[in-house]
């Protein structure tokens, strides 16, 4: 889009789908009909993201909590993310796509995991966008085992207590190498993290969109952009302002 110059747009945008559940209550379908819609606005949010200059788009698929849902739910969101994985891969590598995912890989089901590292090593090479899929995801979960990473180190002798700073905790998250999300957005009118990227997230931009994620459309997403355009950003310091889109 011509209307929108580098500047403009936050390098990372990481979003909260919520809402797919209540989209197909509203409608009297089953809730997995819901995320079965959400997989489309799913390929409409990388597709906008790239288009618009986004570096990289993080979308919060499955979290660690996610397992205590019915299990005929969670059978079906295996399904759909093994059919978006096994349909997607090829459109998304000729497109430039980088895929990472962040999560805990630890006891995951034999099918499952095995895709995830395709699609990782698949588009290792790739230039474009990446696709950050955040998968058995929580933030505490991923801090939790970033300390024991840095407590195995202490306790080996190869790391001192004093040498542990900030810099040297984001190193060991699931996130390394990827930069803080510029803006963290939520769909559903919910106006919460949900336990997501909370470290990453310290100096967010925060936005709370009414739409359901199935309704998640390329204006919803442009006038998300815009409005993180007009916010002020201190970083704990001196103003900051994101330039106008457009200007």
């Amino acid at each position: 889009m011509q209307d929108f110059a580098p500047t403009n747009v936050p390098a990372h945008v990481a979003i909260i789908m919520d809402g797919n559940g209540r989209w197909a209550n509203a409608r009297g379908l089953p809730r997995t009909m819901g995320h079965r819609k959400g997989v489309e606005a799913v390929r409409g949010a990388v597709k906008t993201a790239a288009e618009l200059g986004i570096g990289y788009l993080t979308l919060f698929a499955f979290s660690s909590e996610n397992w205590s849902r019915p299990e005929d739910e969670v059978s079906d969101l295996m399904g759909l993310l093994k059919a978006f994985i096994r349909r997607d891969l090829a459109d998304l590598h000729r497109e430039n796509v980088r895929i990472r995912v962040i999560g805990d890989r630890a006891n995951l089901s034999g099918d499952i995991l095995p895709l995830l590292i395709e699609a990782e090593e698949t588009t290792i090479a790739n230039t474009g966008i990446t696709l950050v899929i955040a998968f058995n995801y929580g933030a505490r979960d991923e801090l939790a085992r970033a300390m024991r990473r840095l407590g195995e180190e202490i306790a080996a002798g190869r790391l001192c207590p004093e040498d542990i700073t900030a810099d040297r905790i984001t190193a060991v998250l699931d996130t390394a190498g990827i930069p803080d999300p510029d803006l963290i957005l939520r769909t559903s009118g919910e106006e919460r993290l949900s336990n997501f990227l909370l470290w990453q997230g310290a100096y967010s931009e925060l936005l709370f969109v009414p739409e359901l994620w199935p309704d998640f459309t390329r204006e919803t997403f442009v006038a998300a952009i815009e409005k993180y355009a007009s916010r002020e950003r201190r970083f704990g310091g001196l103003l900051q302002r994101t330039l106008a889109v457009g200007s």
